[in-house]
């Protein structure tokens, strides 16, 4: 799947948002080992601490159905709708994707007018804490 795609994707995902008090709709579209892609959006909640982003959503509903490999992730958001630059994901949805990811994992940035950034997961979060690298005694200082 093309990065343009996956981005169309996770710009349709974001119309699907719940975001009655930020009015900041996120879309995501995840990219499983087997080509399968799952749409994700943000669900803000009154008590803002049970609100869940759209990359979690997308990953939990992924695992859900029981996929634990992914390639890539495309992420886009703006106020009320509207894509006026990166929009990248927070600490916590860096951490799920950390879970289930290796450093070279794709996440897309998508802008306006059709463009995006690639990242790596370990660009986007250098030195991380992974159950893999520290119970396999990987882990160096």
């Amino acid at each position: 799947m093309t990065p343009e795609k996956l981005c169309a994707l996770a710009k349709d995902a974001m119309h699907h948002a719940y975001v009655p008090y930020s009015g900041y709709k996120v879309g995501a579209a995840l990219l499983c080992a087997d080509g399968s892609v799952y749409q994700g959006c943000n669900i803000e909640n009154a008590a803002y601490s049970p609100t869940n982003c759209a990359e979690r959503t997308a990953f939990f509903k992924a695992v859900y159905d029981g996929h634990r490999s992914f390639q890539a992730i495309a992420v886009c958001g703006g106020k009320d709708g509207i894509i006026t630059g990166a929009f990248p994901p927070c600490g916590v949805c860096r951490q799920v994707m950390r879970e289930f990811c290796e450093d070279d994992f794709t996440i897309y940035l998508a802008g306006p007018d059709g463009t995006w950034e690639a990242l790596t997961l370990a660009q986007l979060l250098p030195h991380s804490f992974s159950a893999k690298k520290h119970m396999n005694g990987d882990a160096k200082l």
